[in-house]
């Protein structure tokens, strides 16, 4: 039975008809019917509002914490401070004790030198050795030793112990006097280790500054940019206010049709800069959100506005603080200092390889071990000796040649360092100009922006009595879409200018309370070590 069939009309359905047996079972059901229509639609409208991309609200402080710690490019840097922590690490090994174990059988058969006789009695003799010992570097450059031999000897000798132990303990040490002596040339590797660390993480200052000022650039282009297009939405707005206004005015006989061509001409190419306002836009969210690492899809809106306030420098000071705390000049210092350390080693290295050895032991023999080892302990057997040898090349060609080779490396980074300096110097220079002219920009093109209100204002009340054309009115528009375009790119100008003073000065990662210590580098190699 149909639900047509049971309500025909109104009237029926107000007598009840619909009310009795079966009949109200298909009106109940038709109602559930209806229930889960409107419930599927519910659903499909929250749905397709989730399906909508989200807006992010993004704060400067906020994008720079996030391309501090996600920037692709500043976490592969990172890992070279933690790369020279690592080469620290392995440096050090100098000074890791070595343990030595020796242990050897040797089986001989031999005739005595003393004859040559026929008959003479054949020597044979096993040596079966077991010599565990330790060995330790110094700073000075010398090196302590500890052995403990142990021997078991057998032969078929008539006129000696044919079975016997020996055991010695012995000490010795050897120290240069001359080549190799001293800290610097023990430890030059590990110094030069340490050196490049710290230059690698003034390289890392480098590449996080230069992030940095990248975001804030990017930051406010993005701003700009969406700037321009609200300003692009105004234009079509107006324009299209100026295609209507004209229709009625054609369609009034105020003015001739052409009138209408010229209008549609104004909002066609209106909306054509909107669409590339659009999709400046776009693109230059996905240039930010590669540059923070934004997995999140959508539209990104930055929230502070540029700064207008004046930026107070002097030149001079700002110079000094450049070449002061720039991290290129910091890293450049630092390699060196590392050059002058391997030329006073290599200055030390042209010197006579003259070596002080000595040596010390306790020795036990006896033909059971026990007894061996008692006698060396009652040190009545010593054995001591003191030596000195001495090496020396006759040109020495190769050490004077290293030593020639880093005074060049000296005198050549000292170069670069004033090179850069001066560099630095008018890059800072160049950074207050920049402010300078980009602030008088911003009063400029202010003064630009309200001047073309002005005239538009005017033009389209000179249109409204006849004394000017759609054209006309249409042209002055121009002038006011590129002076507000001119008015947001000079914003945007005098805070990238601001950025780039900041860094050419070395104060952008403080200004921005960023901090650079090592210890994320640290915890990379920590991590990496305890895999």
């Amino acid at each position: 039975m149909s639900f047509p069939r049971v309500c025909a009309n109104m009237r029926d359905y107000a007598s009840n008809t619909c009310l009795e047996g079966e009949m109200m079972k298909e009106c109940f059901g038709f109602t559930i019917r209806c229930c889960i229509l409107t419930g599927a639609l519910i659903l499909f409208g929250l749905a397709s509002a989730w399906g909508e991309e989200p807006t992010l609200n993004l704060g400067l402080k906020e994008a720079i914490r996030q391309a501090v710690e996600k920037n692709l490019d500043v976490r592969a840097e990172l890992y070279n401070p933690a790369i020279a922590e690592a080469d620290i690490g392995k440096n050090r090994g100098i000074y890791d004790t070595h343990l030595t174990l020796l242990t050897d059988y040797k089986d001989s058969t031999t005739l005595p030198a003393s004859t040559f006789l026929s008959g003479a009695q054949v020597i044979k003799q096993r040596t079966l050795r077991f010599n565990p010992g330790a060995n330790q570097l110094i700073p000075l450059g010398g090196t302590l030793g500890f052995t403990f031999d142990n021997t078991r000897n057998s032969n078929n000798s008539s006129i000696s112990l044919n079975r016997y132990y020996q055991t010695d303990l012995t000490l010795t040490y050897a120290q240069p006097l001359l080549k190799n002596f001293g800290r610097e040339a023990t430890e030059l590797n590990i110094s030069v280790a340490v050196f490049t660390k710290d230059a690698s993480l003034d390289r890392f200052r480098t590449k996080l500054t230069s992030t940095v000022a990248t975001v804030r650039n990017e930051y406010f282009k993005l701003y700009s940019l969406r700037q321009d297009l609200e300003a692009k939405k105004s234009s079509l707005e107006l324009a299209r206010k100026i295609l209507s206004d004209t229709q009625a005015r054609v369609k009034a006989g105020v003015l001739p049709a052409m009138e209408i061509l010229n209008a549609e001409f104004g909002v066609a190419s209106r909306e054509k800069e909107l669409i590339d306002a659009e999709r400046a836009v776009k693109d230059e969210v996905d240039v930010i959100r590669v540059l923070l690492q934004v997995p999140v899809p959508g539209e990104l809106i930055p929230v502070d506005t540029p700064s207008k306030e004046p930026l107070e420098v002097k030149e001079d000071e700002a110079i000094k603080h450049a070449i002061a705390g720039r991290p290129e000049l910091l890293e450049q210092r630092t390699n060196l200092q590392s050059v002058e350390l391997q030329t006073r080693v290599a200055a030390n290295r042209t010197l006579p390889d003259l070596t002080f050895t000595a040596s010390g032991a306790i020795t036990g023999l006896n033909h059971e071990y026990d007894e061996a080892f008692d006698k060396m302990m009652t040190f009545n057997y010593p054995v001591w000796s003191v030596g000195l040898q001495l090496d020396y090349p006759l040109e020495n060609r190769a050490a004077r040649n290293e030593l020639t080779r880093n005074r060049l490396k000296v005198e050549q980074a000292k170069t670069q360092i004033i090179s850069l300096e001066e560099g630095v110097a008018n890059e800072v220079r160049a950074a207050v100009r920049a402010i300078q002219a980009t602030y008088k920009q911003l009063e400029v093109t202010d003064r630009g922006r309200s001047y073309a209100e002005e005239v538009l204002q005017a033009y389209i009340k000179k249109q409204q009595v006849g004394l000017a054309t759609t054209k006309d009115v249409l042209d002055v528009l121009n002038n006011l879409v590129a002076a507000r375009t001119s008015q947001i790119q000079a914003l945007a100008n005098y805070n990238n200018a601001i950025t780039q003073y900041w860094k050419a000065t070395g104060e952008l990662l403080e200004r921005e309370g960023v901090t650079v210590n090592g210890k994320e580098a640290d915890a990379l190699y920590g991590k990496s070590r305890n895999r």
